[in-house]
């Protein structure tokens, strides 16, 4: 029966045969077959892998730019987070219905933009209201030149700025800035380097950086703002005292690539 219906259920296959659950666990445990859970993975519109396949041919091409790519993004962290409770419990004779509050009535967000260059953590800088086409234009021509002062000027001439294909990273001015900053080397949606869409396993930000920064700011709940920027903070010097860290995850960009690349521009995380 699993083998020409690998998803059923093994209540009803002991339904089915009138044996016992535990008897058609016993049997398929010693048939070494175990449950695997489905992994989710984002849709990808018919053209996507393509476009993915062309940039992990350009980058594998060219893994020498690695360490001068600044990988950036913004991120949103919220009073909710990613509060783990699987391990919130009570031991106890009755049930005391504990509760833990949650749906806060009064909730706020902390909007953080990030970049990722060869072994350092470059910014973080924090947005005042939500990202605008307006406020990212204003970021990249008064804040990103003072964040990027601490990389050698030789470096900076030669570097590329990476961004998504998000909305306020597609204006006319943002696309103007980025040709006279970075004339032919910058990645993104409309620029030199095409950015493929929907690939958060190409980006070192969104498969290192977020998830490990929401792994030590929510370690704990937050209850108001000011607490919650002061988290943020303290986990991006706890990166960024890991340089070892931070290269490992972009020089793994070229594994995901060569991945990619094997699996068509498809989904390729079962490869990792």
């Amino acid at each position: 029966m699993v083998q020409r219906s690998p998803r059923i259920s093994t209540r009803r296959i002991a339904s089915r045969i009138s044996v016992s659950h535990m008897q058609v666990s016993q049997t398929l445990h010693e048939e070494d077959l175990h449950p695997y859970n489905d992994h989710r993975v984002q849709h990808l519109e018919p053209g996507v892998p393509v476009r993915h396949m062309d940039f992990c041919h350009w980058i594998t091409a060219h893994p020498q730019l690695l360490s001068v790519i600044l990988f950036t993004n913004e991120a949103s962290f919220t009073r909710d987070g990613i509060n783990n409770s699987r391990n919130s419990h009570t031991w106890s004779h009755d049930n005391p219905h504990e509760t833990s509050v949650t749906k806060f009535q009064r909730r706020f967000s902390v909007n953080v933009w990030c970049g990722l260059r060869d072994k350092k953590l470059i910014g973080l800088f924090i947005f005042d209201t939500n990202l605008t086409e307006n406020t990212y234009e204003v970021f990249l021509r008064n804040e990103l030149p003072g964040l990027l002062e601490d990389i050698p000027l030789m470096i900076r001439s030669q570097m590329y700025f990476e961004h998504d294909g998000s909305s306020p990273h597609y204006t006319r001015h943002v696309r103007e800035y980025l040709n006279a900053s970075f004339p032919n080397r910058w990645l993104g949606r409309g620029g030199p380097v095409a950015w493929p869409p929907r690939s958060p396993d190409l980006t070192p930000l969104d498969y290192y950086l977020w998830g490990h920064m929401n792994t030590l700011v929510y370690e704990t709940k937050v209850d108001s703002r000011a607490p919650l920027r002061h988290r943020i903070f303290a986990a991006a010097e706890h990166i960024r005292n890991h340089p070892d860290n931070i290269a490992s995850a972009i020089q793994s960009l070229l594994m995901r690539a060569e991945n990619c690349i094997t699996t068509g521009g498809g989904h390729f995380e079962q490869l990792l």
